[in-house]
């Protein structure tokens, strides 16, 4: 069984830091490509980030880029998102998901609806 778990997420002021971590096990396939996505309230999924866990590789949403980034632990299957000088924009529930290693160039996208497994999520609330 798959289980992608993510942590990380709570409560800091504008300006402030924080470091998302996301976990999978039993994944079936001989490597992952992980996203990690965001649900402000009342708003649409939206992707930020992905990674290869194979080679590295990375892609960032333009609203993201300079401010967050996504890096691997390939040997613990653990993937970050550093997240830097946040904003009240950026709270939101934050989401980790995998799928396969040959679709990067598909997954790269950070189409939602292309990835297959999902972490529960982790809550960011940024105050003002």
């Amino acid at each position: 069984e798959v289980q992608i778990v993510e942590s990380g997420g709570g409560w800091v002021q504008t300006g402030g830091s924080l470091r998302l971590s996301c976990t999978i096990s039993g994944f079936p396939y001989d490597g992952w490509i992980i996203g990690w996505f965001r649900q402000a309230p009342g708003g649409e999924r939206e992707g930020l980030a992905c990674i290869s866990g194979t080679d590295g590789n990375t892609h960032y949403d333009d609203s993201v880029k300079g401010r967050f980034t996504i890096f691997r632990d390939a040997t613990k299957d653990t993937v970050y998102l550093q997240m830097n000088n946040l904003k009240p924009e950026d709270t939101a529930v934050y989401y980790c998901a995998a799928d396969r290693p040959d679709l990067w160039y598909l997954l790269r996208t950070l189409r939602d609806h292309e990835y297959d497994y999902w972490g529960q999520g982790t809550r960011v609330t940024v105050s003002s």
